[in-house]
C-alpha cells in the first residue's frame, strides 16, 4: 500500500496537536532595561516517514510506502572532472534521486524510512520563516540580510533530516535574495557530536540508557496489560510492551508519524486515554534521564558549549557579534535538555518542537554620589558592571528553572529570567570534567575524573 499526497507542493500545512508552531505574535517581550544579547535555538526536526514498518498489515493497515517525498527529487550536484592536461575542474550534474524496493520497482516521490517529508520541508520553512518575523522584523534583532555567518550559527546532527531540516529553516530566515552565497550549515564528526546523548563514543551513557529502557519495561508494562484487549490485534496479536515486537516506541513513532501527516489510524490510537498510558511508558523509556551521570553524559557537554558562548558574549560584548545560534537536532535532545533542568513537561516533543536561551544584558542602576568628594573621585571609579539573566522557552512558554528558584538568582518578580551567574554554576555542575573516563563502562565519580 502506497500513501501519497496529492500536489504537496500547494498543499496547506496542517497544524496537528501536540505539534505548536512558533508564535510570534504572543511572543513575551522581555520587562523595561532588558536588553536581548544573544539567542539559542534547538529545534526538532520536521514531519517525518516511521523509521521502521509497523502496523502495516490489516487492519491498521498503516502505509508501508510513503510517496510523500516529491520536493527534492530532482536537484544539482557538485562534481569535478578532468579538463585538458589532467586539472581538475568544477560543474554540475543535473541528478534524480529514487527509492528502489525490494523487488526491484521504483516509484516516483516514494521517501525512505525516516526520510523528511514535504510536509516536514514545509514547517521546517515557516519555522524559519517564523524566526524571520520575530528577530528581524518584530524585534530589529538580526539584520535584514545574511552575507556571512557573523551574525548567526548553524549546526546539525549528520542526519539526512535534521541536515534538511536545517536547509529549509535557512531558507525561510534569510530567503536566497536575503542570504549570501557562503553561508553553510556546518556538521561535526559523530565522535565529537553533542547535540544528542552520544554513545557512539560514550560507553557509559549507553550502557545507563539500556538500564533505563528495561527499567522502565518493569515499571510500565503492567501498566499497558489493560490495553492488550484493544490494542493486540493491529500488533498481529502481540501484547504493546515497552521491550514487545514491535517495541511500544516503534509503535507510537508510526502512530504520530501518520498522524502528521493526514493518514487515517485505528481510532483506538486517537483515544488519549489509551495514548496517554503508553506515552507515559514510551516517555519513561526514552526521556526520562533521572540521574545526575546521565545527565552529565547526556547534556553536559551540550549545556557548556551553550555557556561558554554566552559568557564570551558577556565578555566581548559587541566584539563578539554572534546573535542567533540555531541547531538542527531529535527529540531526544530537547526531551533532555527539559530533563537535565528539572522543567520536562513529560510529553514526547513534537515535529518543529523548539527550546530557546535568550540572553538578556540589564544595565546596573547608578548611585548617586553622597558628597563632595565622592562626586569628585566619581569619574575614576569603574563602571558598574550590567547583570545578564537566560530565559528559557519551550513550545511557546517561558519555563522557571528550578535552580533559579532562591531570591537573588532570578530577575525580581520574573521568576523566568534566571542569573546567568546561577545559571553557569549548574551547567559547572553538569559539565564531565574527564569525558573520556567518566565514559568507560565502568563510569569514574567526578571528583576521581577531574
Amino acid at each position: 500500500m502506497v500513501f501519497g499526497l496529492s500536489n504537496p507542493e500547494n498543499r496547506t500545512p496542517v497544524i496537528r496537536p501536540p505539534q505548536a508552531p512558533l508564535d510570534v505574535e504572543n511572543y513575551p517581550i522581555a520587562p523595561p532595561g532588558l536588553e536581548l544579547k544573544q539567542v539559542h535555538v534547538y529545534v526538532r526536526h520536521g514531519e517525518r516517514t516511521p523509521v521502521g514498518v509497523r502496523l502495516a498489515s490489516p487492519p491498521a493497515s498503516i502505509p508501508e510506502y510513503w510517496a510523500m517525498c516529491k520536493t527534492t527529487r530532482q536537484f544539482r550536484a557538485a562534481v569535478s572532472g578532468a579538463a585538458l592536461g589532467g586539472l581538475p575542474v568544477g560543474g554540475q550534474l543535473e541528478t534524480r534521486r529514487l527509492v528502489e524496493r525490494g523487488d526491484g520497482r521504483t516509484v516516483d516521490g516514494e521517501c525512505l524510512l525516516g526520510e523528511l517529508t514535504d510536509v516536514g520541508r514545509q514547517s521546517t520553512y515557516n519555522y524559519g520563516a517564523a524566526l524571520r518575523r520575530l528577530y528581524v522584523d518584530r524585534l530589529g534583532f538580526l539584520p535584514d540580510s545574511l552575507e556571512n555567518l557573523d551574525n548567526i550559527y548553524l549546526r546539525s546532527t549528520n542526519i539526512p533530516r535534521t541536515l534538511e531540516t536545517m536547509q529549509h529553516i535557512v531558507h525561510g530566515l534569510y530567503p536566497s535574495y536575503k542570504c549570501g552565497s557562503d553561508v553553510i550549515p556546518p556538521y561535526v564528526n559523530s565522535r565529537d557530536e553533542n547535540l544528542l546523548g552520544n554513545t557512539y563514543s560514550c560507553k557509559r551513557l549507553e550502557i545507563l540508557q539500556v538500564g533505563f529502557a528495561q527499567a522502565a519495561a518493569s515499571a510500565y508494562n503492567k501498566t499497558l496489560e489493560p490495553l492488550d484487549k484493544k490494542i493486540s490485534k493491529y500488533l498481529d496479536g502481540n501484547p504493546i510492551r515497552v521491550d514487545g515486537k514491535p517495541r511500544a516506541s516503534g509503535v507510537m513513532d508510526t502512530i504520530r508519524s501518520a498522524i502528521a501527516h493526514g493518514i487515517k489510524v485505528p481510532p483506538e490510537f486517537e483515544d488519549k486515554n489509551i495514548v496517554d498510558v503508553i506515552e507515559r511508558a514510551v516517555v519513561n523509556e526514552w526521556f526520562a534521564d533521572k540521574t545526575e551521570e546521565i545527565r552529565r553524559l547526556g547534556m553536559g557537554r551540550l549545556l557548556d558549549d551553550l555557556s561558554r558562548k554566552m559568557q564570551r558574549k558577556v565578555k566581548n560584548g559587541d566584539k563578539d557579534p554572534l546573535k542567533l545560534l540555531v541547531h538542527s537536532t531529535h527529540d531526544t535532545a530537547l526531551a533532555a535538555l527539559c530533563s537535565t533542568l528539572d522543567v520536562f513537561d513529560e510529553k514526547w516533543p513534537a515535529f518543529t518542537a523548539s527550546i530557546t536561551f535568550e540572553l538578556f544584558e540589564k544595565p546596573r542602576q547608578l548611585v548617586e554620589p553622597s558628597s563632595r568628594s565622592q562626586s569628585v573621585l566619581s569619574p575614576f571609579r569603574p563602571a558598574a558592571q550590567p547583570d545578564y539573566f537566560v530565559r528559557m522557552r519551550y513550545q511557546n512558554k517561558n519555563l522557571a528553572l528550578p535552580i533559579c528558584a532562591e531570591k537573588g538568582k532570578h530577575l525580581d518578580g520574573a521568576p523566568e529570567f534566571c542569573t546567568l551567574e546561577a545559571f553557569r554554576a549548574r551547567i559547572k555542575e553538569l559539565t564531565p570534567t574527564n569525558w573520556n573516563a567518566e565514559c568507560a563502562p565502568a563510569g569514574v565519580s567526578p571528583a576521581s575524573g577531574a
